[in-house]
């Protein structure tokens, strides 16, 4: 008998991406230390150890969690929150929790892969006793009238782990799905082995057709070259057809 999505995505926990930066760690503008792109290549292991080092060396999940980026997307999040009477959130991927500071969500909880970022989001929402967090380890298979994916999907690098996640996504899912990203395929670069674009909604239509993307919104501040205040990412809400 072949594992469900859920069993397969915590075989590959350790391969799964948290909550991704905003398009500049792409270009090679991280503020983490830049190497050179044959280092880069030969020194990514892995989304997880990458991600799990990055944030226990402090770092953040990037600029698109903060500033203007930040509040475009918490405005679209919480209007559609509010019109459609969502009672309950979950989000794949929830990050260091700076974007939830602008969140108004009735119920929520935050899963990512990183150990690490999940006390942080624990601590620095301690007084808020309608978010929770978990890691993806520990994830059981609770579901959501809402579930999140943002800026994440760009830092599924393999095929496999790419599967799942978005398996685990949809099942998740009661009501509604939004996908924050970009929606095109490219390789990674060699400079930035954690990203690479996908055309998500190619598998969205080849694996759950009960899904419809009922609505595109692109973005306010669309990537001119600026990886600070703009980005590749735009919304698509995706609704379960009765």
């Amino acid at each position: 008998m072949s594992d469900s999505p859920l069993q397969s995505l915590k075989k590959l926990v350790k391969q799964i991406p948290a909550i991704g930066p905003a398009i500049a760690y792409a270009r090679g503008q991280s503020r983490i230390k830049k190497v050179a792109p044959a280092k880069a290549r030969h020194d990514f292991h892995g989304s997880t150890p990458y991600w799990e080092e990055r944030y226990r060396a402090g770092g953040d999940s990037g600029t698109g969690s903060g500033g203007r980026l930040a509040e475009f997307k918490a405005e679209i999040l919480n209007e559609f929150v509010a019109s459609e009477s969502i009672a309950s959130v979950i989000e794949f991927g929830c990050g260091d929790g700076r974007q939830l500071l602008l969140a108004r969500y009735p119920k929520y909880t935050g899963v990512d892969v990183s150990p690490t970022v999940i006390e942080k989001c624990r601590t620095l929402f301690r007084d808020n006793p309608v978010f929770s967090f978990v890691t993806t380890e520990a994830y059981q298979g609770e579901t959501a009238d809402l579930a999140l994916s943002l800026d994440v999907i760009f830092h599924l690098i393999e095929d496999e782990v790419f599967n799942s996640y978005m398996s685990t996504l949809f099942d998740a899912a009661l009501r509604y799905v939004i996908i924050y990203s970009s929606n095109f395929d490219s390789e990674s670069a060699p400079n930035a082995p954690h990203f690479r674009n996908r055309q998500f909604t190619l598998w969205v239509a080849g694996h759950r057709p009960e899904w419809q993307l009922i609505r595109h919104i692109p973005n306010r501040y669309p990537f001119n070259g600026d990886g600070q205040e703009t980005s590749v990412s735009d919304f698509f809400i995706f609704a379960k057809e009765n």
